[in-house]
Formats: C-alpha cells, sequence, structure tokens
C-alpha cells in the first residue's frame, strides 16, 4: 500500500496532510476508547510498542511487491485490531510506517500522509464493521471464518479504495494509469483471501495459550465477551 513516489506531487501533495491530520484524529479517537474501556494508559502503551514492532517487521521484513501505483503487502490489520484493540492497532500501523521510512525507506517520507491516511481509516472503519457483525456475546477466539473475512475485506478494500483515489488524484484518469490501479487491486486480491486464515490461525493460538494471551497486553475482548 506504499504509494509510488511520484504519484502524488507538487501542490497536489498538501491534501495528504490534510487527510494525515484527520486520520490521526480518529488515531487519538481509537487511543481514548482503549484508555477509557480496556484497562488505560499503561495497556494502551504496552501494546502499542508491540504493535509498532509488528508492523515494522510485515513492512520490512514480509514479502512486499511493487504492482502498478503502490506494493501489496500482507498488512495483517485486522489480525492486529483483534488482538490488541483498534487504539494500539492503530499507533503501531502508524509508528510502524514512520520508523520504516527513518531508517529504511526515506523516499517513502513524502507520501507518508497519504500511506497513513491509507492504513488508518479502514482501520476505523473495520471497528465499525466487528461491532456490527460479531455479537456482543462472542469473544474475539471465536469469531468465524466469515467474519474474519468480512473485517479483511473491509479493510483491504478499504486500502484499495484509498490507493485508487490518490492515483487518480495524483494522474488521473489515462488508459495506463488506470490499468495500473487495476493491477494492484487484483494482485490484492490474494491478501484478501490469505489474511482471514492467519487471523484464525493467530486466534486459535491465543485460545489454546488462554493465560498468557488474558493479560494487559491484549485486548480484553479477545477471551471476554462484553
Amino acid at each position: 500500500m506504499h504509494i509510488e513516489p511520484g504519484v502524488v506531487d507538487g501542490a497536489k501533495i498538501v491534501l495528504s496532510y490534510a487527510t494525515a491530520a484527520a486520520s490521526f484524529g480518529l488515531l487519538g479517537k481509537m487511543a481514548l476508547d482503549t484508555i477509557r474501556k480496556d484497562r488505560g494508559v499503561a495497556a494502551l502503551a504496552s501494546r502499542s510498542v508491540i504493535t509498532t514492532a509488528l508492523v515494522f517487521c510485515f513492512f520490512q521484513v514480509l514479502p512486499h511487491h511493487p504492482v502498478g501505483v503502490s506494493e501489496v503487502h500482507l498488512i495483517l490489520g485486522s489480525t492486529l485490531y483483534l488482538m490488541f484493540g483498534a487504539g494500539p492497532a492503530a499507533v503501531g500501523l502508524a509508528m510502524g510506517l514512520l520508523l520504516q521510512g527513518l531508517f529504511f525507506a526515506p523516499f517513502d517520507l513524502p507520501q507518508y500522509g497519504m500511506n497513513v491516511t491509507t492504513l488508518l481509516v479502514p482501520l476505523f472503519l473495520i471497528s465499525k464493521v466487528a461491532a456490527r457483525i460479531i455479537p456482543a456475546s462472542t469473544a474475539y477466539v471465536d469469531v468465524s471464518y466469515r467474519q474474519t473475512l468480512a473485517l479483511s475485506t473491509a479493510y483491504q478494500g478499504g486500502i484499495v479504495a484509498w490507493v485508487a483515489f490518490w492515483a487518480l488524484y495524483g494522474q488521473g484518469f489515462a488508459l495506463a494509469n488506470v490499468q495500473h490501479i487495476a493491477s494492484f487491486g487484483v494482485a490484492y486480491m490474494s491478501v484478501i483471501l490469505v489474511e482471514p486464515l492467519i487471523d484464525l490461525a493467530v486466534l486459535a493460538g491465543a485460545k489454546s495459550l488462554g493465560k498468557a494471551t488474558k493479560s494487559a497486553l491484549f485486548n480484553t475482548r479477545l477471551h471476554a465477551a462484553t
């Protein structure tokens, strides 16, 4: 989902500053929700350290390939959400992306506003989707493949939509640009299919390690229905 350098440039990149500011507003809301409803500041801080390290590894270590106007990554946004909660997931995505840019990909820093928007807005979306499709009586370790598929599809679909927006905003509706966007969207289908399986495998591991994953380092909803 890293927007390629030059896709949006010049004065147009100013819009990314505005969307990033709005995205950090959503991050703040999700973080405050964690503080108020899920064990306070210490839980948010400790989980955010974990999610930041994980996101950094996802982006820097896991395979990632440029396709069309962006790169295809296994981001595991829905996994982070289910395991750690929306607030820590949001902090981890924003900070992991920033650290990767600062230390390994400085050429991506001008696109940081676009990339962080592309990550955080879909995360906020799946927090709302989860509230609608997962009954309050269901702990996250007991969610179904259908539910995890819905969350993954919503998250990855949001990423594809934002990448398409930035590409069209920056380069217009020329045939070549539309083809690049389409190739990126098709490539991301593999992520949409694989991520729910990873979610279920991780959640199964959390369930089997119940004592270890019932600590403040993990989302309370992981094991406890609301």
